[in-house]
């Protein structure tokens, strides 16, 4: 099974940038896909974006042209681009595979955008 750990979070005012990093742990070589999600308190947490193993990227509604996911294979590392942030873009963000296929996550990382 593989495990996650998230990195890269921080405050940023409205319309910075910040870059996550998420290190993989573990057998990758049957997982079709990667994902960034994020949660906010009391909420599910959501898709936000997604890779697959071949390199193609699909974006949720409310990050597309803002955030850009990527992954260096040979490092086992994902990460999430994250420009023009907005307030409502404040979470915890995480890493895991696609489509989910438990409910074992990492620590995340916390993500705070001021206005």
């Amino acid at each position: 099974q593989v495990q996650f750990v998230e990195s890269g979070g921080g405050l940023v005012q409205a319309g910075g940038s910040l870059r996550l990093s998420c290190a993989a742990f573990g057998s990758t070589s049957n997982i079709i896909a990667f994902g960034w999600y994020r949660q906010t308190p009391g909420n599910e947490r959501e898709l936000v974006a997604r890779i697959s193993r071949g390199g193609s990227t699909t974006y949720e509604d409310f990050v597309q042209g803002r955030f850009t996911i990527s992954r260096d294979y040979l490092k086992s590392t994902m990460y999430l681009q994250m420009n023009s942030l907005k307030p409502e873009d404040t979470a915890v963000y995480y890493c895991n595979v696609w489509p989910l296929s438990g409910d074992d996550w990492g620590p995340g990382t916390q993500v705070t955008v001021s206005s």
